[in-house]
């Protein structure tokens, strides 16, 4: 259940409206827009009082002294858009991601709490979360389950008391993703208790179950799982409705399977669109160029779905699901004034953006920008520590190989490690984790990330640990040593010069900058990376995915270099 979004008073000023003793703010007139549960595109005029849709229909209010008339003749209005799955945190921070997103027309969010629940005390989280709020903007929330690594502490961080504490927030929604299913499965009764507790409190729960079998869909739905969003094919989408879970179809930069799934949805003439969601999952800022939600519906429009169902399903079909038609998703009596007005309907990116009754953006130009949050809780990088050349001791038998971007197996070492270089006639380059308070380290070699990086450095990360890769051990010293004046960030160093940096002051994890030069920061530091041999896809989600225990097949993490499949540590991490 959502929290009463107004008051007493408020609500006697809204039935004024109706009965003509208050004006409304804003009247749009000759409005063409879509009405969500008849699934049809009507004509009529909308009242607004504040950020509440008064009245959608064919009346005028009798009193409009002082009201705001827009005339929308035409032009198509559609709910603002939902993403239902954001994770917030992809160098972008949610107020910047969210800022960029309204002027596509995205102004509702369901996102990840990994990065503030792993940083930030309950208290200070929720100090955040509660600005963000106040913003012409809608944020809700997941609560996490598990940290999708192999942490020292991950015990002392996931508590009944701290979880049951998000839960009790109105504005989260749902449990997950949850990418330690195995463990429900090899009878985790704690994580079960969890699942439980959210389902108590109404919540949503969310898989993560790439390639899962129907054995294993079953299972989870009876644990309490609600929905999936790793379908890959239209069967594994059927197999996900055959047992009644809600499917969201990905469209993101590394997994862009939206125009095939719809295309096979189609083809097979599957009547499912009322059940099915879209989301982008928190891809890296260049895939955001081309826009957000708006390029999911662009994408399903290309694809022949009929628009009123690719509107839906980035807009009430998820508001349906998440139990909140009474405020998003539906432009009708009583919800939220969340508008996008199109030229029509098959261009989503709106022409103008009314947000919970704040116009962002007016005939083509952004007119408000979203700020104020003060994300200063999540403090500085602030390493208190240096490397050294002793602490680069590389003697391990064997390293990991990149089979994707993301994806990681063992190999067996053949070169020679000691003497601080390594050839570029290959492309192994040595690989560090250390923590950021400075107590540990796991070397390594990394095998196909790149054959001519001489120093590299990351604080952006699954942990907020710190990365170092590179063929050169001084260069790679190097570049740990500018991000630790930067205090956090992206580096790559060559020849004793810094070739490329992307600051990250935020928590040495997040970007203050507006997603648009982000953007631009990301393709420069991709193109560097592309020149010195990184042939892969996306360079930002290898770096968050090296210590992610969620994909097989070996990781590198605080506790060392660990067999995902085998569920143990083969090499432990190296006290400092």
């Amino acid at each position: 259940m959502l929290e009463p979004a107004w008051k007493i008073g408020e609500i006697r000023q809204q039935v004024a409206v109706i009965d003509g003793k208050v004006a409304p703010s804003i009247v749009i007139t000759n409005a063409r827009y879509l009405h969500s549960m008849y699934k049809r595109w009507m004509q009529g005029n909308i009242w607004i009082l504040g950020d509440r849709i008064i009245y959608a229909g064919p009346k005028m209010p009798v009193n409009i002294k002082g009201t705001e008339i827009v005339d929308a003749k035409g032009q198509t209005i559609v709910p603002g858009y939902i993403e239902p799955h954001v994770h917030p945190f992809q160098l972008y921070n949610p107020q910047t991601l969210a800022d960029y997103s309204t002027q596509l027309g995205t102004t509702t969010f369901l996102s990840d709490n990994m990065t503030f629940f792993l940083e930030l005390s309950n208290k200070k989280a929720f100090s955040i979360l509660d600005q963000l709020k106040q913003l012409p903007f809608s944020f809700y929330w997941w609560v996490r389950f598990d940290s999708q690594t192999e942490l020292f502490h991950e015990h002392d961080l996931f508590t009944t008391t701290t979880i049951h504490e998000w839960l009790e927030r109105r504005d989260v929604l749902l449990g997950g993703e949850l990418t330690g299913w195995p463990r429900l499965v090899a009878g985790d009764d704690q994580m079960l208790y969890w699942l439980q507790a959210a389902k108590a409190y109404c919540k949503k729960i969310e898989t993560h179950l790439p390639g899962a079998s129907s054995r294993t869909l079953s299972r989870l739905k009876l644990f309490g799982a609600d929905g999936d969003h790793e379908s890959m094919t239209v069967e594994e989408v059927e197999n996900r409705i055959l047992h009644g879970y809600a499917v969201t179809l990905r469209h993101s930069s590394i997994r862009p399977d939206l125009p095939n799934l719809l295309k096979d949805i189609l083809d097979k003439k599957l009547d499912i669109f009322d059940h099915l969601m879209m989301t982008t999952d928190g891809a890296t800022p260049s895939f955001y160029e081309d826009g957000i939600m708006d390029k999911c519906i662009q994408v399903a429009l290309d694809a022949g779905v009929d628009p009123i169902d690719a509107y839906q399903m980035a807009s009430y079909n998820v508001a349906r699901y998440y139990n909140m038609t009474d405020v998003h998703g539906f432009i009708a009596t009583g919800r939220y004034a969340t508008l996008n007005i199109l030229q029509d309907e098959y261009h989503p990116i709106p022409v103008s953006v009314l947000s919970k009754g704040v116009w962002l953006k007016r005939d083509g130009q952004k007119v408000l920008s979203l700020e104020g949050t003060d994300f200063s809780t999540l403090g500085s990088l602030d390493l208190d520590f240096d490397l050294s050349e002793e602490d680069c001791q590389f003697s391990m038998p064997f390293g990991i190989e990149m089979v994707n971007d993301v994806i990681t197996k063992p190999y067996k070492v053949s070169v020679h490690t000691n003497d601080g270089h390594l050839s570029e006639e290959h492309d192994e380059c040595y690989l560090m984790l250390v923590d950021r308070q400075g107590k540990w380290r796991v070397n390594t070699l990394i095998k196909g990330f790149a054959n001519k990086l001489q120093g590299f450095a990351s604080s952006y990360s699954c942990t907020g640990d710190i990365i170092l890769i590179g063929k050169d051990v001084q260069a790679m010293l190097h570049a740990f040593h500018v991000m630790k004046k930067m205090d956090g960030g992206i580096v790559i160093v060559e020849n004793g010069e810094v070739v490329e940096s992307l600051p990250l002051p935020l928590g040495g994890c997040l970007s203050v900058e507006p997603v648009e030069k982000l953007i631009e920061q990301e393709k420069a530091l991709k193109t560097a990376l592309a020149e010195r041999g990184y042939h892969h896809g996306d360079a930002i989600y290898t770096l968050l995915f090296l210590q992610s225990t969620h994909l097989p097949y070996i990781r590198i993490t605080q506790r060392g270099i660990f067999d995902v499949m085998k569920k143990k540590v083969l090499f432990p991490s190296v006290m400092r």
